[in-house]
Protein backbone atom coordinates (compact mmCIF):
# COMPACT_ATOMS: atom_id res chain seq x y z
CA UNK A 1 0.00 0.00 0.00
CA UNK A 2 2.68 2.41 1.02
CA UNK A 3 4.48 1.83 -2.74
CA UNK A 4 1.38 1.96 -4.29
CA UNK A 5 0.37 5.47 -2.56
CA UNK A 6 3.97 7.08 -3.12
CA UNK A 7 3.86 6.22 -6.64
CA UNK A 8 1.02 7.76 -6.91
CA UNK A 9 1.87 10.92 -5.50
CA UNK A 10 4.78 11.02 -7.95
CA UNK A 11 2.19 10.27 -11.04
CA UNK A 12 0.50 13.28 -9.23
CA UNK A 13 3.38 15.59 -9.27
CA UNK A 14 4.23 14.45 -12.75
CA UNK A 15 0.67 15.44 -14.03
CA UNK A 16 0.95 19.08 -12.06
CA UNK A 17 4.23 20.21 -13.67
CA UNK A 18 2.81 18.24 -17.29
CA UNK A 19 -0.43 20.94 -16.58
CA UNK A 20 1.53 23.89 -15.69
CA UNK A 21 4.17 24.06 -18.49
CA UNK A 22 1.00 23.43 -20.98
CA UNK A 23 -1.11 26.49 -19.34
CA UNK A 24 1.96 28.48 -19.33
CA UNK A 25 2.27 28.08 -23.29
CA UNK A 26 -1.12 28.22 -23.84
CA UNK A 27 -1.34 31.61 -22.50
CA UNK A 28 1.50 32.83 -24.19
CA UNK A 29 -0.28 32.40 -27.40
CA UNK A 30 -3.29 33.62 -26.84
CA UNK A 31 -3.82 36.96 -28.74
CA UNK A 32 -3.62 40.26 -26.50
CA UNK A 33 -0.64 41.78 -24.28
CA UNK A 34 -2.35 42.03 -20.69
CA UNK A 35 0.36 45.10 -19.86
CA UNK A 36 -1.40 47.22 -22.79
CA UNK A 37 -4.89 45.79 -21.37
CA UNK A 38 -3.98 46.46 -17.71
CA UNK A 39 -3.03 50.45 -18.91
CA UNK A 40 -6.14 51.07 -20.79
CA UNK A 41 -3.89 51.66 -23.95
CA UNK A 42 -3.49 55.07 -23.47
CA UNK A 43 0.38 54.53 -21.74
CA UNK A 44 3.32 55.41 -23.52
CA UNK A 45 6.04 52.61 -24.56
CA UNK A 46 8.25 54.14 -21.80
CA UNK A 47 5.53 53.14 -19.22
CA UNK A 48 4.61 50.04 -21.06
CA UNK A 49 8.10 48.84 -21.02
CA UNK A 50 8.57 49.68 -17.09
CA UNK A 51 5.26 47.88 -16.26
CA UNK A 52 6.55 45.04 -18.13
CA UNK A 53 10.05 45.09 -16.43
CA UNK A 54 8.22 45.21 -13.31
CA UNK A 55 5.77 41.96 -13.54
CA UNK A 56 8.79 40.04 -15.07
CA UNK A 57 7.45 39.98 -18.85
CA UNK A 58 10.51 41.58 -20.23
CA UNK A 59 12.41 38.25 -19.72
CA UNK A 60 12.89 34.94 -21.65
CA UNK A 61 10.19 32.60 -21.91
CA UNK A 62 11.62 29.80 -20.37
CA UNK A 63 13.09 32.20 -17.17
CA UNK A 64 9.40 32.85 -17.38
CA UNK A 65 8.19 29.71 -16.35
CA UNK A 66 11.04 29.00 -14.33
CA UNK A 67 10.42 31.47 -12.16
CA UNK A 68 6.31 30.72 -12.15
CA UNK A 69 7.75 26.70 -11.06
CA UNK A 70 9.87 28.61 -8.58
CA UNK A 71 6.80 30.75 -7.27
CA UNK A 72 4.42 27.39 -6.69
CA UNK A 73 7.07 25.26 -4.81
CA UNK A 74 7.63 28.52 -2.65
CA UNK A 75 3.44 29.22 -2.39
CA UNK A 76 3.80 32.45 -3.89
CA UNK A 77 1.90 32.76 -7.07
CA UNK A 78 2.50 36.62 -7.22
CA UNK A 79 -0.26 39.35 -7.04
CA UNK A 80 -3.15 40.14 -9.60
CA UNK A 81 -2.36 42.21 -12.36
CA UNK A 82 -5.43 44.31 -11.81
CA UNK A 83 -6.21 43.90 -8.06
CA UNK A 84 -2.63 43.88 -7.12
CA UNK A 85 -4.13 41.20 -3.93
CA UNK A 86 -1.71 38.22 -3.66
CA UNK A 87 -2.99 34.99 -6.05
CA UNK A 88 -3.09 33.08 -3.24
CA UNK A 89 -5.50 35.52 -1.13
CA UNK A 90 -7.92 35.32 -3.51
CA UNK A 91 -7.52 31.39 -4.57
CA UNK A 92 -7.96 31.12 -0.54
CA UNK A 93 -11.08 32.98 -0.26
CA UNK A 94 -12.90 32.25 -3.65
CA UNK A 95 -12.20 28.55 -2.66
CA UNK A 96 -13.93 29.02 1.13
CA UNK A 97 -17.01 30.15 -0.88
CA UNK A 98 -17.06 27.05 -3.62
CA UNK A 99 -16.02 24.70 -0.87
CA UNK A 100 -19.33 25.45 0.96
CA UNK A 101 -21.44 24.96 -2.47
CA UNK A 102 -20.03 22.12 -3.50
CA UNK A 103 -20.37 20.64 -0.03
CA UNK A 104 -24.21 21.05 0.09
CA UNK A 105 -24.54 20.43 -3.16
CA UNK A 106 -22.50 16.61 -2.94
CA UNK A 107 -24.62 16.05 0.12
CA UNK A 108 -27.63 16.56 -2.11
CA UNK A 109 -26.35 14.89 -4.98
CA UNK A 110 -25.21 11.88 -3.04
CA UNK A 111 -28.82 11.27 -0.60
CA UNK A 112 -30.94 11.58 -3.83
CA UNK A 113 -28.91 9.42 -6.06
CA UNK A 114 -27.94 6.79 -4.13
CA UNK A 115 -31.60 6.59 -2.18
CA UNK A 116 -33.33 6.74 -5.62
CA UNK A 117 -31.20 4.19 -7.60
CA UNK A 118 -31.21 1.67 -4.90
CA UNK A 119 -35.41 1.84 -5.26
CA UNK A 120 -35.25 2.15 -8.41
CA UNK A 121 -33.47 -1.45 -8.49
CA UNK A 122 -34.76 -2.98 -5.61
CA UNK A 123 -38.03 -2.32 -7.81
CA UNK A 124 -36.98 -2.86 -11.10
CA UNK A 125 -39.54 -3.07 -14.32
CA UNK A 126 -42.09 -1.28 -11.99
CA UNK A 127 -43.91 2.17 -12.22
CA UNK A 128 -42.15 3.82 -9.98
CA UNK A 129 -38.48 2.44 -11.26
CA UNK A 130 -39.54 3.94 -14.37
CA UNK A 131 -40.67 7.28 -12.87
CA UNK A 132 -37.01 7.69 -11.12
CA UNK A 133 -35.07 6.59 -14.27
CA UNK A 134 -36.83 9.66 -15.96
CA UNK A 135 -36.54 11.92 -13.57
CA UNK A 136 -32.91 11.01 -13.63
CA UNK A 137 -32.69 11.56 -17.21
CA UNK A 138 -34.13 14.89 -16.93
CA UNK A 139 -31.69 15.53 -14.30
CA UNK A 140 -28.82 14.49 -16.52
CA UNK A 141 -29.94 16.32 -19.93
CA UNK A 142 -31.29 19.44 -18.73
CA UNK A 143 -28.21 22.26 -18.07
CA UNK A 144 -27.62 23.44 -14.69
CA UNK A 145 -28.19 26.89 -15.70
CA UNK A 146 -31.57 26.20 -17.14
CA UNK A 147 -32.31 24.70 -13.37
CA UNK A 148 -30.97 27.09 -11.91
CA UNK A 149 -33.09 30.01 -13.77
CA UNK A 150 -36.54 27.64 -12.98
CA UNK A 151 -35.95 27.63 -8.99
CA UNK A 152 -35.40 31.50 -9.43
CA UNK A 153 -38.64 31.98 -11.07
CA UNK A 154 -40.48 29.52 -8.79
CA UNK A 155 -38.97 29.55 -5.25
CA UNK A 156 -37.73 33.21 -5.53
CA UNK A 157 -39.99 35.28 -8.08
CA UNK A 158 -43.49 33.43 -7.86
CA UNK A 159 -43.69 32.09 -4.49
CA UNK A 160 -40.83 34.85 -2.82
CA UNK A 161 -39.37 32.06 -0.68
CA UNK A 162 -35.73 31.83 -1.23
CA UNK A 163 -33.24 34.81 -2.27
CA UNK A 164 -32.42 34.44 -5.95
CA UNK A 165 -28.88 36.12 -6.00
CA UNK A 166 -25.97 35.99 -3.30
CA UNK A 167 -24.61 33.37 -0.89
CA UNK A 168 -24.49 35.46 2.71
CA UNK A 169 -27.33 33.45 4.86
CA UNK A 170 -28.30 29.87 4.94
CA UNK A 171 -31.45 30.05 2.93
CA UNK A 172 -29.20 31.42 -0.20
CA UNK A 173 -27.43 28.17 -0.24
CA UNK A 174 -30.63 26.28 -0.69
CA UNK A 175 -31.33 27.30 -4.85
CA UNK A 176 -27.72 27.19 -5.90
CA UNK A 177 -27.07 23.88 -4.17
CA UNK A 178 -30.23 22.25 -5.54
CA UNK A 179 -28.75 23.57 -9.18
CA UNK A 180 -25.78 22.34 -8.75
CA UNK A 181 -26.28 18.90 -7.53
CA UNK A 182 -29.65 17.68 -9.76
CA UNK A 183 -27.35 16.84 -12.70
CA UNK A 184 -24.99 14.15 -10.56
CA UNK A 185 -27.72 13.17 -8.24
CA UNK A 186 -29.10 11.53 -11.99
CA UNK A 187 -25.97 10.43 -12.70
CA UNK A 188 -25.10 8.75 -9.27
CA UNK A 189 -29.20 7.03 -9.35
CA UNK A 190 -28.43 5.80 -12.66
CA UNK A 191 -25.29 4.07 -12.10
CA UNK A 192 -26.48 2.89 -8.65
CA UNK A 193 -29.21 1.60 -10.19
CA UNK A 194 -27.25 -0.48 -12.78
CA UNK A 195 -24.36 -1.43 -10.08
CA UNK A 196 -27.02 -2.90 -7.54
CA UNK A 197 -28.85 -4.68 -10.66
CA UNK A 198 -25.25 -6.64 -11.52
CA UNK A 199 -25.00 -7.35 -7.70
CA UNK A 200 -27.89 -8.96 -6.87
CA UNK A 201 -27.70 -11.35 -9.48
CA UNK A 202 -24.75 -13.03 -8.00
CA UNK A 203 -24.46 -16.24 -6.55
CA UNK A 204 -24.02 -14.96 -3.46
CA UNK A 205 -26.87 -13.18 -2.48
CA UNK A 206 -28.98 -16.04 -3.69
CA UNK A 207 -27.01 -18.22 -1.26
CA UNK A 208 -27.87 -15.71 1.13
CA UNK A 209 -31.38 -15.40 1.03
CA UNK A 210 -31.77 -19.24 0.64
CA UNK A 211 -29.91 -19.30 4.27
CA UNK A 212 -32.92 -17.37 5.43
CA UNK A 213 -31.39 -13.96 5.52
CA UNK A 214 -33.57 -11.09 5.26
CA UNK A 215 -34.01 -9.16 2.51
CA UNK A 216 -32.82 -5.39 3.96
CA UNK A 217 -29.65 -7.48 5.77
CA UNK A 218 -28.60 -8.79 2.13
CA UNK A 219 -28.99 -5.48 0.94
CA UNK A 220 -26.90 -3.93 3.28
CA UNK A 221 -24.49 -5.87 4.22
CA UNK A 222 -23.87 -7.67 0.99
CA UNK A 223 -25.33 -5.84 -2.16
CA UNK A 224 -24.57 -2.21 -1.50
CA UNK A 225 -20.62 -2.71 -0.21
CA UNK A 226 -20.01 -4.78 -3.54
CA UNK A 227 -21.44 -2.78 -5.68
CA UNK A 228 -20.36 1.31 -4.14
CA UNK A 229 -17.24 0.79 -6.54
CA UNK A 230 -18.53 2.00 -9.66
CA UNK A 231 -20.56 4.53 -7.59
CA UNK A 232 -17.39 5.71 -5.73
CA UNK A 233 -16.09 6.28 -8.66
CA UNK A 234 -18.50 8.31 -10.16
CA UNK A 235 -18.93 10.36 -6.90
CA UNK A 236 -15.51 10.98 -6.65
CA UNK A 237 -14.78 12.71 -9.94
CA UNK A 238 -18.26 14.40 -9.35
CA UNK A 239 -17.13 16.22 -6.56
CA UNK A 240 -13.81 17.04 -8.15
CA UNK A 241 -15.99 18.23 -10.55
CA UNK A 242 -18.07 20.25 -7.83
CA UNK A 243 -14.95 22.10 -5.75
CA UNK A 244 -14.00 23.14 -9.28
CA UNK A 245 -16.35 25.32 -9.01
CA UNK A 246 -19.76 25.89 -11.70
CA UNK A 247 -18.71 29.08 -13.72
CA UNK A 248 -22.48 28.86 -15.25
CA UNK A 249 -23.74 28.71 -11.71
CA UNK A 250 -21.81 30.68 -9.91
CA UNK A 251 -22.53 33.24 -12.26
CA UNK A 252 -26.36 32.82 -12.06
CA UNK A 253 -26.74 33.34 -8.41
CA UNK A 254 -23.62 35.86 -8.83
CA UNK A 255 -21.39 33.93 -6.19
CA UNK A 256 -18.42 35.10 -5.81
CA UNK A 257 -16.19 31.74 -6.01
CA UNK A 258 -13.63 29.45 -8.30
CA UNK A 259 -15.28 29.77 -11.34
CA UNK A 260 -15.96 33.34 -11.15
CA UNK A 261 -12.96 33.77 -9.94
CA UNK A 262 -11.69 32.12 -13.32
CA UNK A 263 -13.87 33.77 -15.87
CA UNK A 264 -12.78 37.52 -14.43
CA UNK A 265 -9.26 36.65 -15.25
CA UNK A 266 -9.74 35.08 -18.71
CA UNK A 267 -11.65 38.44 -19.20
CA UNK A 268 -9.33 40.43 -18.00
CA UNK A 269 -6.12 38.12 -19.17
CA UNK A 270 -4.94 38.34 -15.84
CA UNK A 271 -2.04 35.73 -15.98
CA UNK A 272 -1.22 35.38 -12.57
CA UNK A 273 -4.61 34.81 -11.39
CA UNK A 274 -5.39 32.93 -14.32
CA UNK A 275 -2.55 29.98 -14.10
CA UNK A 276 -3.14 29.88 -10.20
CA UNK A 277 -6.96 29.39 -10.78
CA UNK A 278 -5.82 26.60 -13.51
CA UNK A 279 -3.19 25.02 -11.01
CA UNK A 280 -5.89 24.96 -7.95
CA UNK A 281 -8.64 23.14 -10.73
CA UNK A 282 -5.30 20.61 -11.56
CA UNK A 283 -4.46 20.11 -8.11
CA UNK A 284 -8.03 19.05 -7.11
CA UNK A 285 -8.80 17.03 -9.27
CA UNK A 286 -5.99 14.78 -9.30
CA UNK A 287 -6.31 14.84 -5.33
CA UNK A 288 -9.64 13.59 -5.72
CA UNK A 289 -8.39 10.94 -8.17
CA UNK A 290 -5.80 9.72 -6.01
CA UNK A 291 -8.24 9.70 -2.87
CA UNK A 292 -10.75 7.47 -4.87
CA UNK A 293 -7.74 5.13 -6.17
CA UNK A 294 -6.62 4.67 -2.52
CA UNK A 295 -10.50 4.44 -1.09
CA UNK A 296 -10.85 1.10 -3.43
CA UNK A 297 -8.52 -0.93 -1.23
CA UNK A 298 -10.71 -0.08 1.81
CA UNK A 299 -13.88 -0.83 0.47
CA UNK A 300 -12.75 -3.96 -1.71
CA UNK A 301 -10.98 -6.92 -0.36
CA UNK A 302 -10.27 -8.38 -3.30
CA UNK A 303 -8.44 -5.41 -4.68
CA UNK A 304 -4.95 -6.23 -3.18
CA UNK A 305 -1.91 -3.01 -3.71
CA UNK A 306 1.23 -4.80 -3.81
CA UNK A 307 4.54 -4.58 -5.18
CA UNK A 308 4.77 -3.50 -8.26
CA UNK A 309 1.03 -2.88 -8.40
CA UNK A 310 0.01 -0.13 -10.80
Amino acid sequence: MVSYISKRIVQTAVVLLGISLVTFLLLQVVPGDPVSLMLDRRADPATIASVRHQLGLDVSLPQQYLNFVNGVIHMDLGNSYFTKEPVLFALNRAFHVTLKLASLSFVFAVVIGISCGMIAALYRGKALDSSLMTLSIVGVSAPSFWIAIILQIIFGLKLNLLPISGFDTPAAYILPSIALGTRYAGSIARITRTSMLDVIKQDYIRTARAKGAKRKAVIIHHAMKNAMIPIITLVGTELGNMLTGSMLIEKVFSIPGIGKLAVDSMSNRDLPLLEGTVMYIALVFVAVNLLVDISYAFIDPRIRYGKGAA
